[in-house]
């Protein structure tokens, strides 16, 4: 008869004092407490390091190649991209969970190709007035939504980068496969990954007709420095 009549609060109360303080083993001691918590949360946040892309040791370059009827009066073109800049959030050990975001400045890109000045001029004119449209869309952006890796080596791993590209307006997603090697507070990254310009609205540029062209396909490879 007694126990028919405790108020529902004061269950409530002694359900409280026992979940809340921990729950006690026979020797009365808690399994889990909120100090105990307290603490693993720092630890975890103690293990992410941040790093900041150096563009002065860092090399981006795409690869462009030709086709047509009559390609074999042109040549392929390689691309330096040497403004790039963005960040790197990594787990210690593991690398994952982890963040990447990279920003290129469009109009910075520039042709490395031994080819003559007024070539040089003429292909960069081309590619920031009419292919990209720098002045409508002035940077080119990768941005992760998902990081796998995999330890291959004492502080080297490959991993896998999934995130979205925004290029010429136009956002897709997108897989960057990577070797990443860690020393000290340096990280390098290293690999190259394919990219299709109709898939960001972007007409591939041809001369004579279409006779020569470039081809939809771009390989893009880098070797990133981040400190």
């Amino acid at each position: 008869m007694y126990q028919n009549r405790i108020k529902p609060t004061l269950l409530l109360g002694m359900l409280f004092l026992v979940f809340g303080t921990g729950i006690s083993d026979a020797a009365g001691r808690n399994e889990v407490s909120r100090p105990e918590l307290v603490h693993r949360t720092i630890a975890v946040a103690r293990d992410i390091r941040r790093l900041q892309i150096d563009a002065g040791q860092s090399h981006f370059v795409v690869h462009a190649f030709i086709s047509g009827l009559l390609s074999g009066f042109g040549h392929n073109h390689n691309i330096q991209v040497p403004d790039i800049n963005g960040e790197l959030q990594y787990t210690d050990d593991t690398v994952a969970p982890a963040s990447l975001v990279l920003r290129i400045r469009a109009d910075s890109l520039n042709v490395i190709d031994k080819v003559s000045a007024k070539d040089k001029s003429s292909i960069e004119t081309t590619m920031r007035e009419e292919v990209l449209e720098t002045s409508k869309y002035p940077e080119i952006t990768f941005t992760s939504t998902n990081v796998e890796a995999v330890r291959i080596g004492d502080g080297q791993y490959q991993a896998k980068i999934t995130g979205d590209f925004n290029v010429h307006g136009v956002t897709r997603p997108g897989v960057i496969n990577a070797q990443l090697s860690f020393s000290g507070n340096m990280l390098r990254a290293r690999g190259e990954f394919p990219l299709k310009m109709t898939d960001y609205n972007i007409t591939p540029p041809s001369v004579a007709g279409g006779t020569i062209k470039v081809k939809d396909t771009l390989k893009l490879t880098f070797d990133i420095v981040a400190r």
